[in-house]
């Protein structure tokens, strides 16, 4: 979403002064791999906050790439411990349009913030359906 909305990445963050190891652990399990791996902090003002998600809650992290340059008209909605912008959301969007660099389907029956985020993406889906069957 955010080189679509013209902000750059960084490649490999792992190999950034400063930067934590975002790639998943070195094991054949997935359960390990798929582990909570770091927290993120809840930016006030945005989608997350609205949602009523924990303000810091861990997620696993399964990702070399990252947010360098946010893009305009993109808002940040959480940040890892070494500031890497961890997800985002259209800033100002009537819809639901966020996006996260973890992966919350792992699980998500017994992660209550990641249940949040796939409820809100569901009742958006609803309520797209919905106007489009009222027409």
């Amino acid at each position: 979403m955010n080189v679509a909305f013209g902000g750059s990445l960084h490649q490999k963050v792992h190999e950034l002064p400063g930067m934590l190891d975002h790639r998943e652990a070195d094991s054949p399990q997935l359960a390990v791999q798929y582990a909570p791996a770091h927290a993120v902090t809840v930016q006030p003002g945005g989608v997350f906050e609205a949602l009523d998600l924990p303000k810091v809650f861990q997620v696993n992290s399964i990702h070399s790439q990252g947010i360098d340059r946010l893009a305009p008209g993109l808002r940040a909605e959480a940040v890892a411990p070494d500031g890497l912008i961890e997800a985002i959301s259209v800033d100002h969007s009537p819809t639901f349009a966020v996006g996260v660099q973890w992966h919350p389907e792992w699980q998500v029956l017994s992660n209550p913030p990641y249940l949040s985020i796939f409820q809100a993406f569901g009742d958006a889906c609803r309520q797209r359906a919905a106007r489009r069957n009222s027409r």
